[in-house]
């Protein structure tokens, strides 16, 4: 693989010899590159080189720091199928799906950042006899996931950079890879040396050692709620700020008003979306729940669009499902498959047809799964999908809310007013209606133990800016 991987601080690229990390393709169980191992100290000299940046580059008219990030979008678009098929390897999504959303997402999300302040984003206003000011917060450490690698890394930098801040970065180390790239894309849309800096290594050494840093101002954190209150415990000791976007257990609600056309496009909407990325998505409608009288009808509907998932090599065009992004995780998914069963839990679909090498595991649905039972309530973080029955909208929304997490969730119904109704009673961040699509402008994060904070879009930015007023 031909991508160059180091630390890269004050923009300087570090391949240091000594303990390095493997990259593993998950399809085929070989190891692609190694990235270094980073140390407490690494973080220090990269905080230093962001603090060293910050008083320049926040002092840069905002429309010139959009237009940086305008430049990095259209590199993300420029340099798409190398994108796409660095994050294949490094974490087994489909290639069109890497090209079309791994890739693609990225350079959405920052165009609209772009958009926003170039159109006139109020950094300033009066308020009786006060300036109100909105600066930028400092230095900023990002820590990232392997799910959508890339995505949450431009969702974090790019409105960071054009709030006016400098940054740390954490990439996952299970896909590093991809970090590595777009800090080529920065240097060359002219973003200056040390505003961004990248450390390669896990969580327990490079992601607390930036969370408990002193010169760190922010953290934006995302991945599993286990590690983000980990985050929050270790930065509290400096009272930084922390935004977290955590796990999910989405609830997909199918009113009973809904059938024949409409019921075949909200069971295909809902399993491709239970599904997305392997089921390794935050915001994955994992439950589904159907009205108690139309279980099994709908049960077997998701059974044969299940059946339609293709498993196998991630770069071959007819895959739907690629591997699980590692060992680790197609261990752990499998291990939820053996519980749903041991729960009692109806097995409605497996597929069997998934290759006998790599990190794969097989679609499954499981019916007449009760809210109590352990698949319902825990993120399983593959493509698992639990069908619940209910009677009545009351009860179906009870369903939803009674979970830790509120990330996402979707409302299906005939009657758009009642869909719109049972959707403002579900306890989460994004809710989306009759299929509605994603918007990358609009606030994304959740309730509860799903974190806080919100990203994308005005929300996304302000998420990196102090309030100042000032009385004359």
């Amino acid at each position: 693989m031909a991508v160059r991987v180091g630390h890269v601080i004050g923009g300087r690229l570090i391949e240091q010899a000594g303990e390095r990390i493997d990259v593993v393709d998950p399809a085929s169980g070989e190891v692609v590159a190694a990235v270094p191992a980073g140390t407490a100290a690494d973080v220090d000299t990269a905080v230093a080189a962001a603090a060293e940046a910050f008083p320049g580059w926040s002092a840069v008219d905002p429309r010139e720091r959009a237009a940086a990030v305008r430049r990095v979008s259209a590199a993300l678009v420029e340099r798409r199928e190398e994108i796409a098929d660095v994050i294949t390897a490094e974490m087994g999504a489909p290639l069109l799906f890497s090209r079309a959303v791994q890739a693609g997402l990225p350079a959405a999300t920052s165009a609209g950042i772009a958009d926003l302040v170039e159109g006139g984003y109020a950094f300033s206003e009066e308020i009786g006899n006060s300036l109100v000011l909105r600066e930028p917060v400092g230095v900023v450490g990002a820590i990232t996931p392997w799910n959508y690698p890339l995505h949450q890394i431009v969702a974090k930098v790019a409105p960071a950079l054009a709030a006016g801040n400098t940054v740390v970065l954490k990439p996952s180390e299970v896909a590093p890879l991809n970090a590595n790239l777009f800090l080529e894309i920065l240097a060359a849309a002219g973003v200056p040396d040390g505003v961004v800096n990248l450390v390669h290594g896990t969580g327990p050494v490079v992601g607390e050692a930036i969370a408990a840093h002193p010169r760190v101002d922010m953290v934006s954190f995302t991945g599993s709620t286990a590690a983000g209150r980990r985050v929050s415990a270790v930065a509290a000791a400096t009272v930084k700020r922390v935004a977290l976007e955590l796990g999910g257990k989405s609830a997909n609600v199918i009113l009973d008003d809904v059938d024949g056309d409409a019921l075949t496009r909200a069971v295909k909407i809902g399993v491709a979306n239970a599904f997305i990325n392997g089921g390794q998505t935050c915001t994955a409608w994992t439950r589904m729940l159907v009205p108690a009288h139309r279980h099994d009808e709908i049960v077997e509907r998701v059974a044969a669009a299940a059946a339609k998932y293709t498993v196998g090599d991630p770069r071959q065009t007819s895959t739907r499902i690629g591997p699980m992004a590692s060992k680790a995780q197609q261990d752990r998914v499998l291990g939820y498959i053996r519980l749903g069963i041991d729960e009692g839990a109806t097995l409605a679909y497996r597929a069997d047809d998934i290759p006998d090498h790599g990190a794969y595991v097989p679609p499954t649905v499981f019916a007449d799964v009760r809210q109590d039972m352990r698949v319902a309530q825990e993120e399983i973080f593959g493509p698992v999908l639990c069908v619940l029955p209910y009677t009545g909208d009351d009860e179906a929304v009870a369903i939803a809310n009674a979970s830790v997490y509120g990330l996402a969730g979707a409302v299906f119904g005939a009657d758009d007013d009642r869909a719109l109704a049972v959707a403002k009673r579900l306890r989460t961040g994004q809710v989306d209606i009759n299929g509605g699509a994603f918007n990358p402008v609009a606030p994304f994060g959740g309730y509860k133990q799903s974190g806080n904070g919100r990203e994308l879009g005005r929300y996304g930015l302000e998420e990196f800016l102090e309030v100042k007023s000032l009385q004359r």
